[in-house]
């Protein structure tokens, strides 16, 4: 069965993760569409499961948003609009399929409004031990840039954004820390580009922000945060039309 090959992927997952995380992908690929009924015996066919065993990968989808049971309806495929979008797992499902470049202008623009008021409340919150943590990270995403290093690139920028989101005394923007790890994780797929030609620059921003956050200054923190999150959203829309040759819609 054509639309669920994918279940045999994920070897550390367990046998209804794997069905699960198919049929999530599925979802997002619009394998599955919007409306769908989706036919559990055949599912349970294709993937060579039992009932029980699909039930369990169903919970966790409907959980997620995904679908949803209804008496005498069945198991509905939900639209885009009902999904738990800020939820890991689904961030990774976008983020290796069509929509990378949609969920990236998306979630970029909600951390405008969260990132840049974390790094002015991190500035005078973040205790000594993690001024040292985001300033290595700084100086790490610079040497990683000039290296052409797109793994430890990455590592440092997780790092960079999660010790500001947590150090912010916010419990809810420390909590968000896990979606912004999970967006930049996405960029490990290694189809996507992690240092381009608007890294170094990039990289120089992230050692602005750090410094501001070590001169205690939140008002520069702020600002610093701000520009480097605004240049990356204009950087992921240059670079899906490049991609798409001009004619791809980020919305």
């Amino acid at each position: 069965m054509a639309r669920t090959t994918r279940a045999s992927a994920g070897g550390e997952l367990g046998l209804h993760g794997r069905v699960m995380s198919s049929l999530g992908q599925g979802i997002v690929e619009g394998d599955f569409r919007s409306g769908e009924i989706l036919d559990l015996d055949e599912l349970a066919e294709g993937f060579e499961v039992s009932r029980s065993v699909l039930r369990e990968a169903l919970r966790v989808l409907q959980s997620l948003g995904m679908i949803e049971a209804r008496q005498r309806v069945g198991t509905q495929v939900l639209p885009r609009e009902r999904w738990d979008l800020l939820n890991p797992q689904i961030i990774a499902w976008r983020g290796s399929g069509p929509d990378y470049f949609v969920q990236m202008r998306e979630l970029i623009e909600l951390r405008l409004g969260i990132e840049p008021v974390a790094a002015k409340l991190a500035a005078t919150a973040m205790p000594d031990e993690d001024i040292v943590r985001v300033t290595s990270a700084g100086l790490e995403l610079v040497r990683a840039s000039a290296a052409g290093d797109g793994r430890a690139f990455l590592d440092a920028d997780v790092m960079f954004h999660t010790v500001i989101l947590r150090s912010a005394g916010n419990s809810v923007m420390a909590h968000f820390a896990g979606t912004v790890e999970a967006l930049l994780r996405t960029r490990e797929d290694e189809r996507r580009f992690t240092i381009t030609d608007y890294t170094p620059a990039s990289a120089d921003r992230h050692d602005a922000l750090g410094r501001a956050l070590a001169a205690r200054d939140a008002d520069a923190a702020y600002l610093c945060s701000y520009a480097l999150l605004d240049a990356t959203r204009d950087e992921f829309i240059a670079e899906a039309a490049l991609r798409m040759g001009g004619s791809g819609s980020l919305s």
